[in-house]
């Protein structure tokens, strides 16, 4: 008897059922929608697709007053530019901490702790702070997302490093490798794979910081504008302005995904092993 845990679906059935609850999701949205438009057609909080239709227009191809840049574009350039910053920081600053962490005990001693009481204070509570020091420019921004994410990185990838079985480390100075090249030999190739992980678990919170700082203290950005329009309860834009984001979010994600398994196949087992 074939069980359910068994059943494996085909690449274009994944592709259906992963796409079910979202049309589903699309499905539900729009039927009510449609309810709240036919008892009041002024309705601002469920925008039925046409007028969201003329949001994205308005935002997209319709140039600032103000400005002269087209809002879309340029709140989208200055967010990815602050993300991008911020999370290439960390990626650096967790393979570094991360490998000497895990793989050397002295500073595993003086350093593990502290790394981990920084990973558990709400990075929310320090923007405050964060203002106070750096500033309300880019930078406190910047500090915000890396601190958010760096420190959860580091530990999960010194624990990475450290959980790398003995007997490799005892091979590898058997056949007289130092510290330095055991960490480049040995432990270095075992903890890419991990980091690009790391990278694409810490997106979701790295977005949630740097919607929360344009939120705050910003005169351009995707979190700006979102807050911006609020206050006129236009959700013609603000709906349009999550779904681009999470868009992103998921472009990230996949090509994040697809390096890794490009460059480190070895770390990933067959699809049709899963």
């Amino acid at each position: 008897m074939r069980r359910l845990l068994n059943a494996r679906p085909r690449v274009g059935g994944r592709l259906l059922l992963g796409l079910l609850p979202i049309l589903a999701l699309v499905l539900l949205y729009l039927v009510v929608a449609a309810a709240r438009h036919t008892e009041n057609p002024r309705d601002k909080i469920t925008p039925i697709p046409a007028a969201m239709a003329a949001g994205i227009h308005t935002m997209a191809f319709e140039p600032d007053p103000r400005t002269g840049e087209v809002p879309l574009l340029s709140d989208t350039r200055a967010s990815l530019r602050r993300l991008g910053i911020a999370v290439g920081l960390a990626a650096a600053t967790t393979l570094i901490l991360g490998l000497t962490i895990g793989l050397l005990p002295y500073v595993r001693a003086s350093l593990g702790p502290l790394v981990a009481t920084i990973s558990v204070i709400p990075p929310i509570a320090i923007l405050p702070i964060l203002f106070i020091v750096f500033g309300l420019g880019e930078t406190s921004k910047i500090v915000l997302i890396f601190v958010g994410i760096t420190p959860v990185m580091v530990r999960d990838l010194a624990g990475h490093v450290a959980a790398i079985p003995e007997e490799q480390i005892v091979k590898a100075q058997t056949l007289g490798a130092s510290t330095w090249l055991t960490l480049l030999r040995v432990a270095l190739p075992q903890a890419l794979p991990r980091l690009i992980d790391s990278l694409r678990l810490s997106l979701c919170p790295a977005w949630v910081y740097l919607i929360s700082a344009e939120a705050i203290a910003s005169d351009v950005g995707l979190g700006y504008r979102i807050f911006l329009v609020r206050r006129y309860l236009a959700m013609d834009i603000i709906l349009p302005y999550v779904v681009w984001i999470s868009l992103l979010a998921v472009i990230m994600d996949l090509a994040l995904q697809a390096w890794s398994r490009t460059s480190f196949a070895w770390a990933h087992p067959p699809r049709n092993v899963r």
